[in-house]
């Protein structure tokens, strides 16, 4: 085969690819999301282009909405305030020798924020587990049941993803620029505010509006807290407008458009600041960055890090473990009163919470097979065009990782519930699964773009001026080379799926249980001990997949 024969019938390969791509996206994620903006733009059958501002200015949904901002803000608050002094800790000290506390600050952010908020709910209420070890608390249970109380469970499941930006911003600046401000005679405290803060401006604008977008798209830790209290912010009065009777998909379309015009704006003014205020900070003699001994203050800077991690996770999984444990709540922790029939009854064959287990594993198998597929093709049809239809394909693909994950749950429905649609879909298993891949198809194809982005051209050229065919190039040159990424986002739609939980709440056929909502029925229920058993076992199955995957990394490793 000549070289311009390979060319061309590559050229009419990528481009069936590109529409392929273009026009299956088209149908699993732009289309409802229009769909979203069209129907809130719609009053009684009216079209009014201030429909959405309307509502919200009419009715009780401006209080929610501007609860929802201040929830934000207190988020935002309280991450900075955790992240910020680890990742100076972490970068600019001696105390970064301690390289396990990094994997360890992750855990909350992998940690479920509905789990986390039900396991610190058991042990600050009434009569929980803090009462029955200190019975004069009431003043923390009235500081904790409060807005404060959720914006508090929320910076500490948020904080580690601040915490990654803020260290990876610390790393850059160059020891060179801290050395020639001490040479010049400045202080520690003067270099902190003339040199490191002024460079820290900009990442840490950028996390604090990211965690300010995680924060108002977040439904699990308001509609467990937040409901109780009575704090209502946007997602939660989304989901009950589709949920509840009576049922009106008209308010929930408009909240929805509502919130995602706000997380738009707030991601596009993150990119401008990313593209504005971002400055190179690593010169061309050294790459280390300065350290400070703490000295006297350890102690007191182990008294911070142990404090974090005490209730960042000691107090959620302490409180999960001890109610799982159980056999009365009320009689207190007492070896007397231990018992695993909670675990038991989850575990048995046949049994509800046994069905979830193995119904959440198979969605999660099926979710994060049918993501690696259809990332690892949109992710290569992306580095192959040029182009418009690129930047569409390449945004599409990865527009479910900036919208509230209600939002697209609701314009999933829309489409997919629509009297024409002539797929049986809706009301159907294969619903929950379509769901999962629109949610988590980001992972696989940034995995796999960065990958993929890595191969040189000229295998593919020549690979194909030797005769070799499409198929074969993906199969011996292309798939070994991606299939890490591919493995990556495999494994994280997975973990993910099986713990899913507004997605499942809102689209599950009647029936159909999952670990995820059979943990919040039985805490809805006062049946806590249960679904903290099962909370345990589905966070034990997370670590179990991750520990296993990396060992096969390790032992595919050895073999090279």
């Amino acid at each position: 085969m000549s070289e311009t024969t390979a060319i061309k019938k590559d050229s009419r390969f990528t481009k069936v690819t590109q529409w392929t791509a273009a026009f299956t996206l088209l149908i699993i994620i732009v289309i409802p999301l229009i769909m979203v903006i069209m129907r809130s733009f719609s009053i009684d059958g009216t079209w009014q282009l201030s429909a959405p501002i309307e509502l919200i200015a009419q009715s009780d949904l401006g209080s929610v909405y501007v609860n929802s901002l201040y929830l934000g803000l207190l988020v935002v608050l309280g991450s900075t305030l955790l992240a910020l002094p680890l990742a100076f800790l972490m970068t600019k000290t001696d105390f970064k020798r301690h390289k396990w506390l990094d994997t360890i600050l992750i855990v909350p952010f992998m940690t479920p924020p509905y789990i986390a908020s039900m396991g610190w709910m058991l042990f600050m209420q009434s009569r929980g587990i803090l009462e029955s070890v200190f019975p004069s608390v009431n003043l923390l249970q009235r500081g904790f049941f409060s807005v404060y109380g959720i914006a508090m469970i929320m910076s500490f499941n948020l904080f580690p993803f601040l915490y990654l930006i803020l260290k990876n911003a610390l790393l850059k600046i160059n020891s060179s620029l801290e050395e020639a401000g001490a040479v010049h005679g400045g202080s520690f405290q003067y270099r902190l505010k003339r040199i490191i803060f002024p460079l820290m401006i900009s990442p840490l604008a950028m996390g604090a509006l990211l965690v300010f977008v995680k924060t108002i798209s977040e439904f699990g830790t308001p509609a467990t807290l937040g409901r109780q209290i009575g704090y209502y912010v946007l997602t939660t009065e989304i989901y009950q407008y589709t949920s509840s009777w009576p049922i009106d998909f008209g308010r929930a379309a408009a909240i929805s458009s509502v919130l995602l015009v706000t997380s738009m704006t707030i991601w596009f003014v993150q990119t401008w600041i990313n593209t504005r205020y971002t400055w190179q900070t690593l010169g061309s003699k050294s790459k280390q960055t300065k350290e400070y001994t703490l000295g006297k203050w350890r102690y007191l800077v182990w008294l911070y890090v142990g404090g974090v991690l005490l209730l960042a996770i000691g107090v959620p999984y302490f409180s999960m473990i001890a109610t799982s444990l159980m056999n009365t709540r009320g009689a207190g922790l007492a070896w007397s009163n231990f018992t695993f029939r909670h675990f038991q009854a989850v575990l048995t064959p046949g049994s509800q919470g046994y069905r979830g287990i193995v119904t959440s594993i198979q969605l999660a198998l099926a979710a994060a097979t049918l993501a690696a597929v259809l990332g690892t093709f949109y992710a290569l049809t992306v580095v192959k065009s040029k182009g418009k239809i690129k930047g569409f394909i390449d945004s599409s693909s990865l527009i479910s990782n900036t919208i509230p994950a209600v939002v697209v749950i609701v314009g999933l429905i829309f489409f997919w519930n629509h009297p024409n649609n002539p797929f049986a879909v809706y009301n159907t298993s294969s619903m929950v699964i379509l769901a999962y891949v629109v949610l988590f198809l980001p992972f696989t194809v940034q995995y796999v773009k960065s990958s993929a982005q890595q191969i040189d051209n000229s295998l593919y050229q020549a690979a194909r001026v030797g005769g070799a065919s499409r198929w074969f190039i993906f199969k011996k040159i292309t798939l070994p080379l991606i299939w890490p990424g591919i493995i990556a986002g495999w494994i994280m739609t997975f973990i993910i799926s099986t713990r899913e939980l507004i997605a499942s709440l809102m689209i599950r056929p009647p029936g159909m249980v999952t670990t995820a909502t059979y943990i919040f029925g039985q805490f809805e229920q006062g049946n806590a001990s249960q679904g903290m058993a099962m909370a345990l076992i589905t966070v034990t199955l997370t670590v179990v997949v991750m520990v296993a995957v990396q060992r096969m990394q390790k032992g595919a490793r050895r073999f090279e």
